[in-house]
């Protein structure tokens, strides 16, 4: 008769090993909860406006404040027009070929240097990639949208769809939120307005002078 052999127990399953890995999990889902309600607790001391400025966060404030007062325009609606086009981001850039902070297009920019809006000299259309002269060309886009129309938020469809689209939609008059076709220029019109509503709620300081 063979003489069996004792098992090394190299192939032999460790029924320790489950239980380990449970303790191991719950060991990191209990760090993590902590570090939340850490972050909650710090948040909510803090006060809910701390927490609505990480979804409207604020930068460029005095590119928005040096163009707001070439182009006499609310600096807070160009803030909320930056965070709506790009989200803050300068290096944005859209598959329409829109650069920057406000997404400006080099052709829509060209256009408002040759109408004198913007000194080119010093803000030359080759660097709109730049924040201060995406802002600079933004801005005075934007403006011209409003004199144009004589109307914040027919300016602001505007800037999104066009202003021959817009000047199709109205041409019958009335409310432009009843009157824009495009789901995305009516939820871009809401949004932005939104925006600028907490942009100056939120951050009453940046601009003295200005409100919503």
């Amino acid at each position: 008769m063979s003489q069996r052999r004792r098992s090394t127990g190299s192939g032999r399953p460790d029924r320790n090993r489950p239980r380990r890995r449970f303790f191991t999990w719950w060991r990191v889902l209990a760090v993590l909860v902590a570090a939340a309600m850490v972050v909650s607790t710090a948040l909510y001391l803090r006060g809910p406006d701390q927490v609505r400025r990480l979804f409207y966060p604020l930068s460029y404030q005095q590119e928005i404040a040096q163009a707001a007062s070439d182009h006499q325009i609310n600096p807070y609606l160009l803030a909320a027009v930056i965070e709506c086009e790009s989200g803050w981001n300068p290096d944005a850039v859209s598959g329409a070929g829109a650069v920057g902070l406000m997404q400006m297009l080099p052709d829509t920019a060209r256009q408002v240097a040759q109408m004198g809006l913007v000194d080119s000299d010093a803000y030359p259309v080759t660097e709109l990639a730049s924040p201060e002269v995406n802002i600079q060309y933004g801005a005075a886009y934007l403006r011209y949208l409003i004199d144009y129309y004589d109307e914040v938020e027919h300016a602001v469809a505007a800037y999104n769809a066009g202003i021959g689209t817009v000047d199709a939609w109205t041409q019958g008059g009335g409310n432009i939120r009843d009157e824009v076709q495009y789901p995305e220029t009516s939820h871009y019109l809401l949004r932005v307005v939104r925006a600028r509503e907490a942009y100056a709620q939120l951050y009453p300081d940046a601009f003295p002078g200005w409100s919503s």
